[in-house]
């Protein structure tokens, strides 16, 4: 089905919705001697508009793509030739665009808008040249996720939370009628994952919580729903493609790590899931199969790292030919192919590469060549072979078990250095080696950064991400103790003058670090972090609340174990100086959160400082926007960090 890349809901890929003009601001530097080193606002702003390309949609005849890039500052919709050349712009407007993906059939883009960088996304028709502009959902507060379009560019397929706040049901948008077909009432999250029109049938994904999922296939001319998934006890699923009477999809059900696997549906009943191909070492985080239905690519996630091979589904739809893919970079994500399955596009990029889209031929017997960029992200001023890459560092946590992360030296160091150490959201994300402009600003300035994946975070197994469920969470925030540990433990960090960082769930861990471990760190920075559970839950949106009970606690039930959670609870054991940044319109993890923080450290005398994003969600996407928090960020820890001035 040429769609979008198959998308996780925003809560695991931590999607970034935002823009606008920050409350603080910047001063300018004086002028500046030719042996004068540049200022930190030079340096960091150079960084941080560095841009990025993703989300590739092929044209109808494969010739051009769509592709989402802040090439203008904000989240646009751009076209480019399949060969490279000067991109066009489809959208210039003042919120960010989320999603796009262009109809197999016409010159049509479906792209979805957040407005005010909200969760509240609007999904929208134009053609590629951006006129014959119209929205089809309703606006307002609805959130709506574009899923792609069907393979005969008849329905654009979304889901909305249109009927209930508290659910996100699947529909299908006709574009010749302007029909609204309910696809599937969901309990929660659901997601359409494949529609068939002529054949009625239709593959739905649905979140029953933040560890556990389900497939069901929908008959809706008989009105039969057919669950492909049943098992007990948490268990994932990625993707969901339909090919006759076969439905292709990642799966972890009675094993570790997700493989792929598949169901077959014979008279209206599911057969087995069947695992297809699956390895020990890695799990499978996306795939895409073939528009004939004879191959698929996949995408391993190793320790972080991505390797991809194309395989050859015979006539029963089982692998018979399996060809590794050498990718240029260490990421490789949103996976499509051209209509004609002659070419696959992907966005890749890594720890010193800005994502980009690169396109890859696919012959008869599967890959021809290599990989071929086709958009080129700018970086002014920054020469990307001197970014700094990462090692993969391993360790143990207190109770024996075996955690990683990414440990990032600072070059041109002697002895011990300042370190920050920043955690990662989700909790259900992995810290993997991507491009981060606050990770080189820091690097820049003479900082390093450890990456850590503690339990709970993705990538590593059914068992690990399931860690932090409930009560056990206190063995994740001990996890904080450990990282620092084995940080120091390398002889890299001055223990003296360690900071922590996060964002969404990784701002969480970095006040439950400043709450739980003051004595270990000198400064902190949270960025739009839960750290009241009572709040969160009462504050944030009805879906998000409803799926994450299993993975906190549920409010109803257990409010003294989140109350003991909660880092608000013990805000009185905060000494280190922090910073606080929010975006006004997070419906994800409201404004609230940040607010009790700054209420209440202020009037217990910790330095604390704010900066507010009146026009920011869940996240800061626009080059504004991070520019003023990479910089607020890199000042922040270089004075509270005692880092030395550069060398003059």
């Amino acid at each position: 089905m040429p769609s979008l890349p198959r998308l996780n809901p925003p809560i695991f890929d931590r999607r970034t919705l935002a823009a606008g003009l920050a409350v603080a601001l910047l001063t300018a530097a004086p002028a500046l001697s030719a042996q004068d080193p540049p200022p930190l606002d030079a340096v960091v702003k150079k960084l941080s508009r560095i841009g990025s390309c993703s989300s590739p949609s092929f044209s109808p005849d494969g010739q051009r793509l769509a592709f989402i890039s802040d090439l203008s500052g904000s989240p646009q919709v751009w076209t480019v030739d399949v060969d490279g050349g000067w991109p066009a712009p489809t959208t210039a407007l003042d919120d960010q665009v989320g999603a796009v993906a262009w109809s197999p059939t016409a010159d049509v883009l479906a792209y979805s808008v957040a407005p005010g960088g909200g969760l509240n996304q609007q999904i929208f028709l134009t053609s590629a040249d951006g006129t014959d502009v119209r929205r089809i959902t309703d606006g307002g507060r609805t959130n709506n996720w574009l899923a792609g379009w069907t393979d005969d560019g008849s329905h654009v397929l979304f889901s909305s939370s249109r009927r209930s706040p508290a659910h996100l049901d699947a529909y299908a948008f006709q574009t010749g009628s302007d029909g609204l077909q309910l696809l599937a009432e969901n309990p929660g999250i659901g997601t359409v994952q494949d529609f068939d029109p002529d054949g009625g049938l239709a593959v739905i994904y649905r979140l029953e919580s933040r560890s556990d999922a389900n497939l069901f296939l929908m008959d809706l001319g008989a009105g039969k729903e057919t669950l492909l998934t049943p098992h007990e006890g948490p268990a994932a699923f990625v993707g969901g493609t339909l090919v006759g009477t076969r439905v292709y999809f990642g799966s972890n059900l009675d094993r570790d790590q997700v493989a792929f696997a598949r169901a077959t549906v014979t008279d209206g009943e599911a057969g087995p899931v069947e695992v297809l191909l699956g390895r020990e070492d890695a799990g499978l985080e996306g795939f895409e199969i073939a528009p004939a239905g004879d191959s698929a690519v996949l995408v391993w996630n190793v320790a972080g790292r991505s390797e991809l091979e194309w395989v050859r589904l015979d006539a029963e739809g089982r692998p018979s030919n399996r060809v590794a893919i050498d990718v240029p970079s260490e990421i490789a994500s949103q996976l499509t192919y051209a209509p004609d399955g002659r070419r696959l596009a992907m966005t890749l990029g890594g720890s010193t590469r800005p994502s980009d889209i690169w396109v890859l031929d696919i012959g008869p017997d599967g890959p021809t060549g290599s990989p071929r960029q086709v958009t080129r992200s700018p970086h002014a001023g920054v020469d990307l072979g001197k970014l700094v890459e990462p090692e993969l560092l391993t360790f143990a946590a207190h109770d024996g078990l075996e955690l990683s992360g990414w440990l990032y030296r600072p070059p041109h160091v002697e002895g011990k250095a300042p370190f920050v150490i920043s955690f990662h959201g989700g909790p259900e994300g992995q810290s993997r080696p991507r491009f981060r402009a606050v990770f080189q600003a820091l690097l820049s300035r003479g900082i390093g950064v450890f990456d850590p994946n503690v339990r709970g975070s993705s990538g590593f197994g059914k068992r690990f991400v399931n860690l932090d469920n409930g009560a056990l969470r206190f063995d994740g925030i001990r996890d904080i103790e450990s990282t620092v540990e084995a940080l120091v433990a390398t002889g890299a960090a001055d223990p003296e003058r360690l900071g922590i960082m996060g964002g969404s769930y990784g701002g969480y861990m970095t006040m439950a670090g400043l709450a739980w471990y003051p004595h270990l760190f000198a400064a902190g920075a949270n960025l739009f972090g839960v750290v009241n559970f009572e709040t969160f839950f009462a504050e944030t949106e009805p879906w998000m609340a409803a799926i994450s009970t299993l993975e906190y606690g549920d409010p109803a039930t257990q409010a003294d174990l989140l109350r003991e959670l909660s880092p608000i609870h013990r805000l009185d054991q905060v000494e280190d100086p922090t910073l606080v940044l929010h975006g006004a319109n997070d419906t994800n993890v409201p404004v609230v959160e940040a607010e009790q923080v700054v209420e209440t450290l202020k009037k217990r005398g910790v330095p604390v400082e704010y900066v507010l994003f009146p026009d920011e969600g869940h996240g800061f996407r626009k080059t504004a926007n991070r520019i003023t928090s990479d910089v607020a960020i890199t000042r922040w820890f270089e004075q509270h960090l005692h880092v030395p001035a550069p060398a003059r």
